[in-house]
């Protein structure tokens, strides 16, 4: 079983916590968590591709165990959490890679590969949006007006996403035999979640999710022009189904229209 390592680097100023397995000359596989996550969530899957890959799974900012500055002091934009993760490459001299994105995860690299098309070489998509048909509008709306008005009572409509019901969903919501889920992944979570300030950069990250909209017709245009290999899968329950929340259906044949 390759050994899995555990680091942090400094990126302006501000740690990043990643993990990191197999041979240093292997081609490098990123993996990009999502909410409510960190690199926590591929703990299983690091070992099982580092006998081929050089597997780095960095934690966001304000996630798992990286730095969690204060909203008043760091600007939690996808934008801004996309530059410390091209800075933290740049850190550890990787140039070209494959990117494993997951949730958040595919808003992050879409801005990385739009910066530099030719660095990432392939990409594998878990439950990572890039089209419109890929929001349910009752799952997204109330993050569409906290975007539009981050009023009081906006955020109030919000605020039980950060809450244990809501990350246990994240894991449980489709599965048909819960006691297959190790329930330290939402109790890790919610831990790290619970750290003072953590629900205000949440809830940035929730406003700023707009922004992402407007980078689709570009990352559609990228995929088509470079032709990357692209896999994309959505956790099955009872086989392949129309998905429910945050993605709807026939998710692989929009994938596969835009010509990747």
């Amino acid at each position: 079983m390759p050994v899995v390592r555990h680091h942090t680097v400094s990126v302006e100023g501000y740690e990043v916590f990643y993990r990191e397995s197999g041979p240093e000359d292997a081609p490098v596989l990123l993996l990009l968590h999502g909410y409510p996550t960190s690199s926590h969530m591929f703990r299983h899957l690091i070992p099982a591709l580092a006998d081929r890959y050089r597997v780095i799974a960095p934690d966001h900012i304000g996630f798992g165990r990286s730095s969690a500055p204060s909203a008043d002091d760091f600007e939690y934009t996808f934008e801004s959490l996309a530059d410390v993760t091209r800075r933290f490459l740049a850190e550890l001299g990787i140039a070209k890679y494959t990117v494993y994105v997951q949730d958040y995860g595919a808003p992050i690299a879409w801005r990385l590969a739009l910066a530099a098309p030719l660095s990432v070489e392939a990409v594998i998509s878990q439950n990572g949006n890039a089209y419109e048909e890929g929001f349910v509008p009752a799952f997204w709306e109330p993050i569409w007006t906290y975007g539009a008005d981050r009023s009081d009572e906006n955020e109030r409509a919000l605020r039980p996403a950060l809450a244990r019901e809501a990350v246990e969903w994240q894991y449980k919501h489709g599965v048909v035999d819960e006691t297959t889920i190790d329930p330290d992944a939402w109790e890790h979570d919610l831990a790290l979640l619970s750290r003072p300030g953590v629900d205000r950069a949440q809830l940035d990250l929730f406003a700023d999710y707009a922004t992402n909209r407007q980078l689709y017709p570009a990352v559609h245009a990228w995929l088509r022009t470079t032709q990357i290999p692209l896999r994309h899968w959505c956790r099955p329950t009872r086989g392949w189904r129309e998905h429910d929340p945050p993605l709807n259906g026939d998710d692989l044949r929009l994938w596969r229209s835009l010509g990747a």
